[in-house]
């Protein structure tokens, strides 16, 4: 079965060399004793493109973007009070429309988290928790902390809450399991962060808690439950078989064939990235999340300049892999017996939590002046 990433050379310059080394035979992860490589690549690109910090800072056009979203989704949620929850038309809304939005909500709430919306850092935590709204469960304080910390840590087993603990990649190495996992993936993002490490509850935790039971209470008190079942299933489903939640598998799984082949206890040299874009047209659904070596390399760039990045170091993105379809990645994911849990880049050191000594919160948002408000 052919694979949905465009393999290419990378040049010794845009990617450090990892070793792809298994810690025990039944330990498949690629395990690397190397720094991740955006850090890297990022100073190259300021060294050849100073111009490029031009482009880093808040997107106006985000906050409308996500009036428009919430808008959207609000009055699908109202006009459904009187379909059956069991009917095909409320099934097809909240996959169709539903999921889309919810997702592009999911994607907002990442852009936010950077800083992207606003220049003040408590006017994105109080928008991220507007955003939040339309999903139906409170997760926008919780997830800002757990995705830079993503970002500072990439890879790095126990802190990096994107990547699959070997209980999920054992139990779920099979063609059910992985199809288990795609149907459910939104369950593993959500509950694994807290699994893995807990956060102290701030009061911005609770601001978005008690905003989210309230909005819900208020939707369900004046037009009954209807509506909040659309808006939670939609949530479902776009972290399901959904074709854009194929980009939660696509941005980090490592599904280059030379890369496969080179797993196992000998040490070998082996350009393996462990971030992949997407330049498909999901994107114009999605915030440009598919341009994602783009975005580690430049958090503080917003959606809207990410392909003006691109293109202006495009010696830096022209031959790195990179994934053609969203849809594909999933059916590859769930139906090739090369492909799955254990398809990640795994390092023991480096990184910081958010909130931790040596390492400035400003290198992650556009805007961060002094602590985050939630995090510390």
């Amino acid at each position: 079965m052919r694979s949905s990433a465009v393999t290419a050379t990378i040049q010794p310059e845009t990617a450090l060399p990892i070793k792809a080394i298994a810690v025990s035979e039944h330990d498949k992860f690629f395990w690397a004793y190397t720094e991740e490589p955006h850090r890297t690549r990022r100073q190259a690109i300021i060294k050849a493109h100073p111009e490029v910090t031009k482009l880093c800072g808040p997107e106006p056009l985000t906050k409308y973007c996500v009036l428009g979203v919430v808008a959207l989704q609000f009055v699908c949620a109202i006009t459904l009070r009187h379909t059956a929850v069991l009917s095909l038309p409320f099934f097809l809304t909240a996959y169709i429309i539903g999921a889309t939005a919810n997702q592009n909500l999911f994607l907002a709430i990442h852009e936010i988290s950077h800083n992207l919306a606003f220049r003040s850092p408590t006017a994105n935590r109080l928008f991220a928790v507007f955003a939040n709204l339309p999903i139906g469960l409170p997760y926008s304080a919780a997830f800002r902390p757990y995705h830079l910390t993503h970002h500072k840590s990439l890879g790095v087993d126990g802190l990096d809450t994107d990547l699959p603990t070997a209980l999920e990649a054992v139990f779920l190495d099979s063609l059910l399991g992985k199809a288990f996992f795609c149907t459910f993936q939104i369950l593993f993002y959500a509950l694994r962060p807290m699994l893995v490490y807990k956060l102290p509850l701030t009061s911005l935790h609770l601001f978005n808690i008690a905003a989210q039971l309230l909005f819900d209470y208020l939707l369900v008190t004046a037009f009954g439950p209807n509506p909040l079942i659309y808006l939670i299933l939609s949530s479902f489903l776009a972290g399901s078989l959904h074709p854009c939640a194929g980009h939660f598998i696509a941005e980090h799984y490592v599904f280059n064939r030379e890369a496969l082949a080179s797993r196992g206890p000998a040490k070998t040299d082996v350009p393996l990235p462990e971030t992949f874009s997407y330049y498909g047209p999901l994107n114009l659904l999605t915030y440009n999340v598919g341009l994602h070596n783009e975005h580690h390399d430049f958090p503080a760039v917003p959606w809207t300049r990410l392909p003006a990045l691109h293109e202006l170091a495009k010696e830096f993105y022209a031959d790195l892999p990179c994934h053609t379809s969203w849809t594909w990645v999933i059916w590859q994911f769930v139906w090739d017996r090369e492909v799955g849990l254990w398809c990640r880049v795994k390092r023991k050191e480096g990184g910081r939590k958010v909130g931790g000594k040596g390492w400035k919160e400003e290198e992650l948002g556009a805007n961060e002046k002094g602590g985050i408000p939630g995090v510390k």
